[in-house]
């Protein structure tokens, strides 16, 4: 019976941790360092080791390496569903919070 208790408080601990998936491709293959951590509340986009955009309480986050590539830009327009025109826009009009980077012509 102990052995049973301690099972189950490790698939507790194990439920309550974030769910990390790699992006698809349209193919729907897995990319390579370019990822989705689901948590109880949020949402990350990941790319490499760098946090990209996080959904949170109805909010999104744009870090400062949002635009650092390409492939970047590729999965994180996929991620927001939107062009990066558009999260240009959101930043400028603060519909979206950039954490650690300043946007230039944003709304005061």
């Amino acid at each position: 019976m102990e052995e049973s208790v301690k099972h189950e408080n490790i698939k507790a601990i194990l439920n309550k941790l974030p769910r990390v998936d790699n992006m698809e491709s349209s193919r729907g293959n897995d990319i390579s360092n370019q990822f989705i951590i689901s948590g109880a509340d949020f949402t990350l986009f990941q790319s490499y080791r760098s946090p990209i955009a996080l959904r949170k309480d109805g909010k999104t986050y744009i870090f400062k390496d949002w635009d650092y590539s390409t492939t970047t830009g590729k999965y994180r327009n996929q991620f927001l569903g939107e062009t990066k025109a558009e999260t240009l826009r959101k930043l400028k009009n603060k519909e979206y919070i950039a954490v650690d980077f300043e946007v230039e012509g944003a709304v005061e």
